[in-house]
């Protein structure tokens, strides 16, 4: 069996990579995985869905699952993936199902899971989960019966009482505010309009009339032109963005420049720092981020911890040393106060908190950040462990830091699931940075070349 977990959970083509009959046999594994030894009481899991049409499909394999290695389900319905993570924690489940590809088209769809207390899990778990769907095709388990197999409950109320946690984390109402936010017709059309208007703010839903067919349709955090255009149309402070399923945040400013992860971190962090809340004055961030962001936060005293690409490592980190804010450049944003994963809504609820509270603009609050040109290159190879670490790769990537000095960034990385390697250069120009990009490219592809 390949690798079932990429970055974050199972994901692929509904019924045809990711199938009823895999989500079945990963909601068996999972229950048999994340349920707590103490047989006293039969296991507990929370199942929520994003708006795509094969979430329906999907939650029925994963609730006969479950139900079928005696678990009892509370369905959720389509709430945002951290409502699924908030209520798992609430209800003192064992386990959290989300069924959602987040950003990626419709045809997708994915399998998010989270442990008792809402939390993703940590590879390991996922191994173990893995090595259980490919005991259990080969060799039967037991299966109880009777009065042991699981039962489903439906929640009715879950987006009132997510949205009422959400309303009451925001230290300063909203009241001023005009926004335009973007739902991805995803599984924020519901909570976020809702949310900001009780925060206090005037809000404008766009894209919140999901079908089940137009879910990241020319809309949401990756398309965010047609956001551009409504917070100018509509003379908006700013406009937010969230996709699919509400993990992710970015935003546009009055006149429709874009505002991401990286400088959402630290108008965020600044405003934890002033309020004594930036846990030892420190922000966790990928690889990825800008090195914009870490000249920003050198500049006004703040740590910055880098992790591996992935909003779980960027959790991993947060947990490990006790710290308040993480996040990605893509706009998944960690208050673990508040949440057990990244959270648009919450993320878009404070910064509007930050725009109420300083009356500043948003343009001017992420002029704390200078983003440096970005290039990111992606080499198809042979073998991407081969492309990444062949000496001659090596040397000129050496060769590009001397040049680039404190100036710029290298950044080589082998994709964890396809034959690629990322090649990722910042630099003072964008000129600089893709002829340096370019060149590291050329040698990836000498060192191992694309079958």
């Amino acid at each position: 069996m390949g690798r079932l977990f990429g970055t974050d959970g199972v994901r692929g083509r509904a019924n045809a990579d990711l199938t009823p009959e895999l989500a079945l046999a990963v909601a068996v594994a999972a229950a048999h995985t994340l349920a707590e030894s103490d047989k006293t009481h039969p296991p507990l899991a929370v199942v929520g869905r994003d708006t795509r049409a094969s979430g329906e499909m999907l939650e029925a394999a994963v609730v006969a699952g479950l139900t079928s290695a005696g678990a009892n389900v509370v369905r959720v319905g389509v709430l945002p993936t951290p409502a699924v993570a908030f209520l798992t924690a609430e209800a003192k489940a064992d386990l959290g199902v989300m069924l959602s590809a987040s950003h990626n088209p419709m045809p997708d769809n994915g399998i998010k899971l989270f442990a008792a207390g809402g939390h993703k899990l940590p590879d390991e778990i996922e191994m173990r989960i893995e090595a259980a769907v490919e005991a259990n095709a080969t060799t039967a388990w037991d299966r109880p019966i009777g009065a042991g197999v699981g039962r489903v409950h439906d929640l009715l109320d879950g987006a009132d009482h997510y949205v009422q946690h959400l309303v009451g984390t925001v230290p300063h109402r909203l009241d001023g505010i005009k926004v335009v936010v973007d739902c991805a017709n995803g599984a924020a059309a519901e909570v976020a309009p809702v949310a900001y208007r009780e925060a206090g703010a005037e809000v404008i839903a766009i894209h919140a009339e999901p079908d089940g067919l137009n879910i990241n349709d020319d809309c949401g955090s990756n398309h965010i032109d047609g956001l551009r255009a409504a917070v100018v149309e509509h003379g908006a402070h700013l406009g937010i963005a969230h996709d699919g399923d509400a993990d992710r945040c970015v935003a546009v400013t009055a006149d429709g420049d874009e505002v991401d992860g990286d400088q959402l971190m630290a108008i965020l962090a600044l405003a934890m720092r002033e309020a004594g809340t930036l846990a030892q004055d420190t922000l966790v961030a990928t690889v990825m981020s800008n090195l914009g962001l870490r000249l920003a936060m050198s500049a006004e005293g703040i740590r910055l911890i880098e992790t591996k690409v992935g909003d779980r490592y960027v959790l991993e980190e947060l947990r490990a040393s006790g710290l308040a804010l993480g996040g990605e450049q893509s706009g998944h944003i960690v208050m673990p106060a508040y949440a057990t994963t990244g959270d648009g809504v919450l993320t878009g609820l404070h910064l509007m908190s930050r725009l109420a509270a300083t009356g500043k603009s948003l343009a001017e609050l992420a002029s704390v950040v200078t983003k440096l040109p970005q290039v990111l290159i992606n080499v198809p190879v042979g073998d991407r462990t081969v492309g990444a670490s062949a000496p001659e790769v090596r040397a000129e990537v050496e060769r590009a830091e001397a040049e680039l000095g404190e100036t710029g960034r290298v950044l080589l990385r082998p994709s964890g699931t396809e034959p690629l390697v990322r090649v990722m250069v910042e630099a003072a120009t964008e000129a600089t940075a893709r002829s340096v990009a370019e060149r590291i490219a050329e040698h990836v592809r000498a060192a191992s070349p694309a079958a």
